[in-house]
């Protein structure tokens, strides 16, 4: 039996007019994007830690997944209804070190935590919903390059990032190898293989479906696809998450005084992803899931640049491609494929029973990996 909740908001988006916490705004102008036309008055939202140094050549770029965002370091409260997904690498004497280094996150472009997105107003005043253009990774890193350039920026010392993160960094030292000194890649892939895109399409299909979706212009209908979304939640949460982990955590036990027998209550496992399909309908945008699905879909480093490898063979920065040994959703053997294109690029494993997740939760093994890339001189 999968419990539902009452409708809530249309959708967990930050709003304008809601608490800043620690975001800062930016305002990019228009921008071009890849697939043809352009989209008006781009605001990016980040956060940062440290300070630029006089040369400005200490910072990092840290790049979030599917549905993180600029809050990678901090406590939870208002503006941040989840503490910092990455809490632990940010801060003096951490991994990333803010005595160090000018540390920056930025909202994705297509996402719903500040940045222009779909639940962002047009023009008109009035929410994107479904008029929101189709954007690839490219054009996110487009917009990461206009807000390096307004910080002052010119080269990063390091970028890094996992998963749909991880794809973003490929995208800086391919499209602007002379910008990045260093790039740390984890748990991400050069291209989006078709396992990945069939798992993708799963849940773009629950949310679609959904019938309060309305073609994504569901902000002024009282309730959003919170249940497609959910859907999709679970399907992916799955996917991130190892076999064995799941059946250590919860085998075949049932939900607490739950009969799953018959129909009439849950295994333990259906309600923990009841749990996390919650959680994120309460923080997150349905239409900045599907239009950052489809960019991660669309992520190729060879499209237009003659393959993979002849793109790969572009980056001049110091590479280190990290591979979660439990991954089934980006496997190791996609990190080694970069690598391989790579010859001067580094390797590393982070061993986890977690799956996909262990570039998160692992965060000792992590925060060791990208202190000994960061060691030396830029």
């Amino acid at each position: 039996m999968t419990t539902t909740s009452p409708p809530r908001a249309t959708s967990g988006a930050w709003r304008d007019g809601g608490p800043v916490g620690r975001r800062r705004f930016v305002d990019l102008g228009a921008v071009e994007l890849e697939r043809g036309g352009v989209l008006p008055a781009v605001r990016v939202a980040y956060e940062t830690w440290g300070e630029l140094n006089a040369a400005g050549d200490n910072a990092v770029l840290v790049e979030h997944a599917l549905t993180g965002d600029s809050h990678v370091e901090g406590p939870s409260g208002p503006g941040h209804p989840t503490p910092g997904w990455w809490d632990g690498l940010i801060g003096p004497g951490r991994p990333l070190d803010t005595d160090r280094f000018f540390v920056v996150a930025a909202n994705v472009l297509g996402g719903c935590q500040g940045s222009t997105g779909p639940s962002t107003p047009a023009g008109d005043g009035a929410p994107w919903g479904s008029r929101f253009p189709f954007v690839t990774v490219r054009d996110q890193v487009q917009t990461e390059a206009l807000l390096a350039d307004l910080l002052g920026i010119d080269r990063w010392r390091a970028i890094l990032g996992g998963s749909m993160g991880g794809m973003r960094v490929l995208e800086w030292a391919v499209t602007h190898p002379d910008r990045v000194a260093t790039a740390i890649v984890l748990a991400s892939t050069a291209y989006a293989t078709a396992e990945q895109i069939g798992w993708c399409q799963a849940q773009l299909l629950a949310i679609r479906a959904d019938p309060h979706f309305h073609g994504g212009d569901y902000y002024e209908h009282g309730a959003g696809p919170e249940t497609g979304l959910g859907i999709a939640r679970r399907i992916a949460h799955v996917t991130y998450r190892s076999e064995l982990e799941l059946h250590e955590r919860f085998g075949r036990d049932p939900q607490q005084a739950e009969d799953p027998l018959g129909g009439h209550g849950r295994y333990a496992v259906e309600s923990y992803l009841d749990h996390h399909a919650g959680k994120l309908a309460g923080r997150f945008d349905a239409n900045s899931y599907v239009v950052l699905t489809e960019a991660m879909n669309s992520h190729d480093v060879g499209r237009g640049r003659g393959g993979v490898a002849e793109a790969l063979s572009r980056i001049t920065a110091e590479l280190a491609v990290v591979a979660v040994d439990s991954d089934r959703l980006y496997p190791p053997r996609l990190s080694h494929e970069i690598a391989d294109a790579v010859p001067a690029a580094a390797v590393h494993t982070v061993h986890s029973d977690y799956g996909h997740d262990g570039f998160l939760i692992e965060i000792e093994q992590v925060g060791r990996i990208v202190a000994n890339v960061l060691s030396g001189p830029a």
